[in-house]
């Protein structure tokens, strides 16, 4: 089997640093996880520093009614091919950072998601050699303005406002991503409990199809689909995204302030 590691992107206040996580202490490193990169020696309690995003995506793309029980709940039909859509890399926030309701936005809901970290330039990959362009793996929450989603006939507005795509606490190596449990949770109260294997397109068709679409580059997540069970999330709530044996990932509800509006 192979190893399981955990990489994570985090700052001192002072300095940013990407590293490999041993237990509560982050080995650090010189460099991009993506490109070249090295330990420069020096440690961290986990506990001292801020997690900031795993990574800085150029694009997100996300697939749209991947579980069935998803689709029934949205009333939609199954898809033939994978519907995909993008977010763009300023929706992206790490963990334990807020989620902003924004003035335009009606209804502001949760979608548990497995994401999928490319980590090698992607074009016209075979499906059969798809893990091989993979990095590892992190959970995502696809925030979304659902009355947007339903009044625009289109996606792009209603995914794609600032904070919308909550992203960590880490990226996880070394794991099969099956079988693996997916959900969410609003003030601590279980809303979505699905699996991986429920998945109608797998991870490596996924990264097949889109690469046959456009170019992922080292560091562009694809999310690969939300369970049944989306809801409404109001200022002063906290969501949990839970993905098994990658992490829980955290964030709360807030208002705009004046220096956001």
């Amino acid at each position: 089997m192979a190893k399981v590691e955990k990489f994570v992107r985090f700052t001192t206040g002072k300095e940013t640093f990407y590293g490999r996580l041993d237990g509560e202490t982050i080995i650090a490193f010189e460099g991009d996880i993506f490109g070249e990169y090295r330990e420069n020696g020096r440690r961290f309690n986990l506990k001292e520093v801020r997690l900031l995003a795993p990574c800085r995506p150029g694009k997100a793309v996300c697939v749209g009614l991947n579980y069935r029980n998803h689709a029934a709940e949205m009333a939609e039909k199954v898809p033939d091919e994978p519907i995909i859509f993008i977010k763009p890399p300023t929706s992206v926030i790490g963990p334990n950072e807020n989620i902003i309701y924004w003035p335009m936005v009606g209804r502001l809901d949760y979608e548990a998601e497995l994401a999928v970290v490319i980590g090698r330039k992607a074009h016209n990959v075979k499906e059969a050699e798809a893990e091989e362009y993979i990095f590892g793996y992190t959970v995502g929450n696809d925030v979304t303005a659902r009355d947007l989603q339903q009044k625009d006939g289109q996606w792009t507005r209603a995914k794609s406002f600032d904070t919308f795509l909550p992203l960590g606490p880490y990226i996880v190596r070394g794991i099969d991503v099956s079988d693996l449990r997916v959900q969410s949770y609003l003030n601590g109260e279980l809303k979505q409990d699905g699996r991986t294997s429920q998945l109608i397109f797998s991870v490596p068709f996924l990264v097949s199809f889109i690469s046959r679409v456009m170019t992922l580059l080292p560091g562009d997540i694809i999310l690969t689909g939300t369970p049944e069970g989306v809801g409404p999330m109001q200022v002063g709530d906290t969501v949990e995204i839970r993905v098994e044996g990658i992490g829980s990932l955290v964030n709360r509800i807030v208002a705009p302030t004046l220096n956001t509006v």
